[in-house]
């Protein structure tokens, strides 16, 4: 694994403490049955929505990196599939969250935007490594 390739799931597995804290806040406003979360359906369904996807991506960009490597790309390809795949398990989830901030909101704002976002980084890394594979 090169350095870089390293680095990268190094700061992945960093970020694996935020998405742990987000599932207690999460937890924490159900046990405490808080209002805004457990009475905003939008809210509580996109919340739930940006923790899961935070966890399965950084899993998935993870078991991505262990292959990224087996490539015969030049660097600047490698490391842009790198930040594509450090890309999504970001944006996504922020979109989810950052979309319905306040509890009152019942509808998402413009920040829905960083889902497909991160859904088009998701794509365009995976496709890039799945073709440098072949």
């Amino acid at each position: 694994m090169t350095t870089e390739t390293r680095i990268t799931a190094a700061i992945l597995l960093i970020t694996v403490s935020t998405i742990a804290f987000g599932g207690l806040s999460l937890l924490m406003q159900l046990v405490r049955r808080i209002p805004g979360y457990l009475d905003n359906p939008v809210r509580r369904g996109l919340w739930t929505a940006g923790h899961a996807h935070a966890g399965v991506l950084v899993l998935f960009a993870l078991v991505a990196l262990l292959y990224l490597d087996r490539t015969d790309y030049p660097g600047p390809v490698l490391m842009l599939i790198r930040v594509l795949m450090a890309t999504a398990p970001i944006l996504m989830p922020l979109g989810f969250f950052l979309s319905v901030v306040r509890p009152s909101d019942t509808r998402p704002n413009r920040l829905i935007l960083l889902v497909p976002a991160g859904g088009v980084a998701l794509t365009a890394g995976t496709l890039l490594l799945g073709v440098g594979l072949l």
